[in-house]
């Protein structure tokens, strides 16, 4: 692969930018490949293939597009373990984790918008009241597609799958920091035989090629991962044209832990935390405990802290690797300084990087106790291994500490008590809410509320749905 060039109307072409951009190893620090950040003129030529290919793409069959989406799902699954490798050496996910949960979410995502196609009608009456009125669900259009660095297949998959499956062309920006997943899965889309025009990849950063497909006036949705702070600028970015946009952004989860809560929920809680080194906006990263278990919930996320290897991302094995990159790195220490400094109790890791380590941006597995609603560290996303744990006395005070947050993305709750799990489900205020350990199955809805989304929804049905508009026509 040259990864200087964009993927535009069925090509790897030049692009028109000279600008470049090293991909750097976040295990050695050191560069292995470059990309190139695209000019107003590569997007544009982007955008144009997208729209020239969108009539006959959106008019095309639903069929035609369970064929080449399974034709593609074929191809990813055979070349798997070359993207585990891609995953692992540009954003430093452990190579076990990158062949299981980074690549396996995006087969997953795949597999389940095909099961969600096959079932979907797009087109269906009214009622049995109005039967001669139809509702037709029709692509949205042309579609920007922004992605992250830390789930990088989870991310464009949850995007590309449904929006392709729902008859909308696109453009493809994933993160300039982990971008070679995307350029191979182009490859893959290009092989499985798809019209030229209908997926085209430009690399860029958010300042650049993000904002040009923000602002351009032939974009019909723009489609978000990320901070809430860039959300907040597509946003007033697409408002002058009115474009759909869909945001799923930070998140600050709180993990409840009941008195009545199974043995192993402190040590679940503290290994999702640390999963793909902290770097998750559903991360349960503050711990709720009830005080007469609190002392003992500490005692054990401070062994299970210090059991948490840490290790380079080409080696296999149960360790977490490094955050993603330097700016990372820097951001996760001075936040757990600011810890240090407001008055938390470090029961856990620290400042600077493990022992052993003289390069990579590696962050020792922390744990603060004792940490306060004013503490900057409860407010604030790290995303590291940092978890911040706090007590409660009362299920209504555990409710009251989840919902004091700018966030609303997921929530965790351990109980024994079912009754109590409801209770406490139905008052948090997040898109989702996650009970006793038990992930969301195929077609979960993924996504916020607050300031961690818009209330779009990623994922089966709901994910299909996002690329779709509603039209109503009578006396059909």
């Amino acid at each position: 692969m040259d990864a200087t060039k964009f993927y535009i109307n069925g090509k790897w072409i030049t692009p028109e930018s000279t600008q470049h951009l090293e991909v750097i190893n976040p295990s050695d620090e050191k560069g292995f490949s470059t990309i190139t950040l695209g000019s107003q003129a590569d997007t544009d030529k982007a955008v144009s293939a997208a729209k020239k290919a969108f009539p006959a793409w959106s008019a095309s069959s639903k069929e035609q597009r369970i064929e080449l989406l399974e034709r593609l799902f074929e191809t990813y699954k055979a070349r798997a373990e070359e993207m585990a490798q891609t995953i692992s050496q540009e954003m430093g996910a452990p190579i076990d984790l990158a062949r299981s949960a980074q690549v396996g979410a995006g087969a997953a995502h795949l597999k389940n918008t095909i099961r969600a196609l096959k079932s979907f009608n797009f087109e269906h009456p009214l009622g049995d009241h109005a039967p001669d009125n139809i509702i037709l669900h029709e692509a949205v259009g042309i579609c920007a597609l922004i992605t992250p660095w830390n789930w990088p297949m989870n991310q464009v998959m949850l995007k590309v799958a449904p929006a392709l499956a729902a008859g909308c062309t696109v453009v493809l920006k994933p993160s300039e920091i982990s971008p070679l997943s995307a350029m191979l899965l182009a490859e893959m889309i290009d092989s499985a035989g798809f019209p030229e025009g209908v997926f085209n990849l430009v690399n860029g950063d958010g300042a650049g090629v993000g904002s040009q497909l923000s602002e351009h006036r032939d974009i019909d949705l723009v489609s978000f991962t990320g901070s809430t702070r860039a959300g907040k600028a597509i946003t007033i970015a697409a408002a002058d044209a009115m474009k759909r946009i869909g945001l799923e952004l930070g998140g600050k989860g709180a993990n409840i832990i009941f008195a009545d809560a199974d043995e192993k929920a402190v040590t679940r809680g503290v290994r999702h935390c640390f999963a793909n080194s902290g770097q998750s906006c559903n991360a349960p990263t503050r711990m709720l405990v009830e005080k007469s278990v609190y002392k003992q919930a500490v005692e054990t996320a401070t062994m299970i802290a210090a059991k948490t290897e840490v290790g380079l991302a080409g080696e296999e094995g149960r360790h977490i690797g490094p955050v993603v990159s330097e700016p990372q790195f820097l951001k996760v220490q001075a936040l757990i300084k600011k810890g240090i400094e407001e008055g938390a109790t470090l029961v856990a890791g620290g400042e600077g990087r493990p022992e052993g380590f003289e390069k990579g941006y590696f962050v020792k597995p922390t744990v603060f106790a004792d940490v306060t609603p004013d503490m900057t560290i409860w407010s604030e996303e790290i995303f590291g291994p940092v978890l911040a744990i706090t007590p409660f006395e009362t299920e209504e005070e555990a409710i009251e500490l989840a919902n004091d947050t700018l966030y609303g993305l997921t929530n965790y709750i351990q109980t024994s008590d079912k009754e109590k799990a409801h209770r406490v489900a139905r008052q948090v205020r997040s898109g989702m809410v996650e009970i006793n350990g038990k992930s969301g199955s195929a077609g979960f809805p993924f996504g916020g509320m607050k300031q961690s989304g818009n209330g779009s929804r990623e994922g089966g049905v709901w994910g299909l749905e996002e690329f779709l508009e509603v039209k109503s026509v009578t006396d059909w």
